[in-house]
């Protein structure tokens, strides 16, 4: 009993029950720093985010050696993939054909700019690092780079809910994130191919088309997968069932390509775009929405636990070179796409400002690209990489939501109004209060 209250317990356990005590401390752990961001107005995956950094580094410096083992954290990975499906599936919510048949090809352009001057200048900043002593390798740079032109989808839409905004501006907001990510997906996808057929000798066309088919191939599957859940869920099945059975769709599809070596990222995403083009409602949303809070907390404190101390000291220049040129390149790309398109005026000054925040898709990126730098034996690129994609998620959360804020209020989609209309039915009514408590 000594040995086990002056050791670290978790080390001394089996590994059925160190797992769930691990599982409970860092679900805990997240819901108490939720209490401090919430005074701070932060958003909750800052929390989460800076609960794994406690867990992780904080503690092995504190006590010497890591607090939660390595083979526990590990052999949580698949936690990973498990919240990017319900992330891919749910950025897709707001995807409505209809809508986007108004907006005609404005959405498009303007997303385009955004996603690729982002990782235009990302590109150009971290290569351009090298001229002053910084070792940035290219591979490191590309991935860097494509990671950049994804938006966290999370972190916006909780804004706009948390504030009951509407309006043309809201709606081209939720329009760009949505494609956002897909172009964000595809990018990485070529990015990938690219080092991937350099480390393996050559690059050729067949290389970098191969990814891309197998992405066009991954969409339709998921498209029609989302049409076959429509099918298998009707309104008469219980609420528990479809949920069950919408689970089961994404966790195997995502579990197929995993096989395949393929991202399931997009194809979750077309499962969702059709389900959401044809459902009467948005209650299978709703329904996962209030199921996934733990697997999203856990997979945020698990991408803070990534976080390096020592190298994030090291390349701390270099973190706060990508930070600051991906917010020049997404708020450069969003005004220039918004000119060409002939779009608003508040999306020409202003819509750059609410795409700043990146958590989610990107860690989960950066976790993909991170094994495939080991394998091809750059563990030192794949260090930095995690390393400054958790460092930079964290900085986002925390700017990133007050600039979202400020954007929506001097486009003025919301009011100062206790009762506000608010996207989404609610049980019961159709509008709520804007002191929403959700996040309490």
């Amino acid at each position: 009993m000594a040995n086990f209250l002056l050791s670290n317990p978790l080390t001394t356990m089996d590994t059925v029950p160190a797992i769930l005590i691990t599982l409970s401390i860092m679900l805990l752990v997240g819901f108490l720093f939720t209490r401090v961001t919430k005074l701070a107005k932060l958003p909750n995956v800052t929390a989460y985010i800076l609960t794994g950094v406690l867990l992780g580094p904080v503690m092995n410096l504190v006590i010497g050696e890591p607090f939660i083992p390595e083979s526990i954290r590990v052999g949580m990975d698949f936690i990973t993939d498990v919240a990017l499906a319900f992330i891919a599936f749910g950025v897709v919510r707001y995807f409505k054909f209809d809508v986007l048949k108004k907006s005609g090809s404005k959405i498009f352009i303007i997303t385009l700019f955004e996603s690729l001057m982002a990782m235009a200048v990302s590109f150009g900043a971290m290569m351009a690092m090298n001229l002053v002593g910084f070792q940035i390798d290219w591979e490191l740079a590309l991935l860097l780079a494509a990671i950049a032109s994804a938006t966290a989808p999370a972190s916006t839409m909780m804004t706009i809910r948390q504030f009951g905004a509407k309006g043309d501006f809201v709606n081209t907001i939720l329009q760009v994130v949505s494609l956002d990510n897909a172009i964000a997906l595809i990018l990485f996808s070529v990015s990938m191919a690219v080092i991937t057929g350099n480390e393996s000798g050559g690059i050729n066309l067949g290389q970098l088309a191969l990814p891309l088919i197998y992405n066009l191939v991954l969409v339709v599957a998921g498209y029609l997968l989302g049409l076959l859940l429509f099918w298998v869920t009707p309104p008469k099945r219980t609420k528990d069932n479809r949920l069950i059975i919408a689970v089961a769709f994404m966790l195997g599809f995502s579990g197929i390509a995993s096989l395949l070596d393929i991202s399931p990222l997009l194809g979750v995403m077309a499962m969702g775009m059709a389900y959401t083009n044809i459902a009467p409602d948005e209650s299978l949303f709703r329904q996962i929405d209030a199921f996934s809070p733990p697997i999203l907390t856990l997979f945020f404190v698990l991408s803070g636990m990534r976080l390096q101390l020592q190298a994030l000291a090291s390349i701390g220049i270099v973190g706060i070179v990508y930070f600051l040129t991906r917010i020049v390149g997404k708020y450069a790309g969003a005004s220039l796409g918004s000119v060409v398109a002939r779009s608003s005026d508040n999306n020409k000054k202003y819509l750059g400002l609410a795409l700043i925040p990146q958590a989610g898709v990107s860690l989960g990126l950066a976790a993909l690209g991170s094994r495939i730098l080991e394998s091809y034996g750059h563990p030192e690129y794949a260090l930095m990489l995690t390393t400054i994609i958790v460092a930079a998620g964290v900085l986002y959360e925390i700017f990133g939501p007050p600039a979202a804020k400020y954007s929506l209020y001097i486009t003025k989609s919301y009011t100062l109004d206790k009762k506000v209309q608010i996207i989404g039915p609610q049980p019961g009514s159709t509008s709520v209060s804007a002191t929403d408590n959700s996040n309490v």
